[in-house]
């Protein structure tokens, strides 16, 4: 082959590649019914969004809605006919504690318990709330020991309490600058 076959065959496959990569990009969006995107390190690092997220998020939003962790584990207790009776304590922001209510359920703990602290001393008794179904934990900037007793607590003691954490994550992109420890 010479050179200016080669150079036209070349060319010609770099102009079909972008009608490929459109037909397999197609196939992927019509094969799934929901993508589900980590935030910190996926959709943004720190305080900026990664290349190319806001056109992609564009692009997913206008065939479908965007909905947080937050709103999952409300839906999940939803859907799973958790009882309205029972109360759910929460190890988190005032974001987790909105979507809960907005579902229809009694949440407590979350930022009303940021000061709180545990008294140890001889044969303390740490009262918690029996009515405590579920324990929800996200991220929580003001985690402290209090918090972490009340929720082992209904989970250890309150039959059939759930544990319901929104993300697994060991590391955070909070800020561009570093990894923070992750989020339950």
């Amino acid at each position: 082959m010479d050179g200016e076959s080669f150079k036209s065959t070349t060319e010609d496959k770099m102009r079909c590649q972008p009608l490929s990569l459109l037909k397999t990009l197609k196939n992927l969006l019509d094969s799934v019914d929901a993508f589900l995107f980590d935030c910190d390190g996926v959709i943004w690092k720190g305080d900026a969004l990664i290349d190319g997220v806001p056109e992609t998020l564009e692009k997913l939003r206008s065939m479908d809605e965007i909905f947080s962790s937050s709103f999952a584990a409300a839906m999940y207790l939803k859907v799973n006919q958790f009882p309205k009776e029972k109360k759910v304590y929460v190890i988190g922001e005032e974001g987790v504690m909105e979507e809960l209510e907005l579902a229809g359920y009694t949440s407590l703990g979350g930022p009303e318990d940021e000061k709180k602290i545990v008294h140890l001393k001889p044969n303390y008794l740490f009262e918690h709330d029996k009515s405590v179904g579920a324990v929800v934990v996200g991220l929580d900037l003001h985690i402290n020991f209090y918090k972490l007793q009340y929720g082992t607590l209904c989970i250890r003691e309150n039959p059939g309490c759930l544990f319901i954490a929104t993300n697994r994550d060991a590391v955070g992109n909070l800020t561009a600058q570093h990894e923070w420890p992750g989020k339950f």
